[in-house]
């Protein structure tokens, strides 16, 4: 079966850097959606970033936009998110996501709530402190 697990995470300063890794296995093709959400304490879970599926072409929220950069590496079957200038408000854990529907879940565009996509990881911790 379908499996993702996160890895990457972990403490930073403001200002800092961290590459988030997503590892997926029991997929058979290469073409999948891809999408990174964060949940902060107390805080609704949030689409960050997405890459598609078809194209590779890549998505964020208007938060991180800029600062964060999904890629992925075919050879690897893995996800990168990398993340850069990071701020206080981007601590959360992070989570990424394997599903068609997941770029318009990231962004907003459909009313498919966040909890109907197929397969998650267990999520990552990023805190971000001095």
């Amino acid at each position: 079966q379908v499996q993702l697990v996160e890895s990457g995470g972990g403490l930073v300063q403001p200002g800092g850097s961290l590459r988030l890794s997503c590892a997926v296995s029991g997929v058979t093709s290469y073409y999948y959606a891809i999408g990174w959400f964060r949940q902060a304490p107390g805080k609704e879970r949030e689409g960050v970033a997405c890459i598609s599926s078809s194209d590779d072409s890549t998505s964020y929220a208007d938060s991180v936009k800029g600062r964060f950069t999904i890629s992925r590496d075919n050879a690897k079957n893995t996800v990168y998110l990398q993340m850069n200038r990071l701020k206080f408000e981007d601590t959360a854990v992070y989570y990424c996501a394997l599903d068609p529907r997941v770029c318009p879940v990231v962004l907003g565009t459909t009313p498919i709530p966040w909890h109907y996509l197929e397969h998650w990881g267990q999520g990552t911790l990023v805190t971000v402190s001095s």
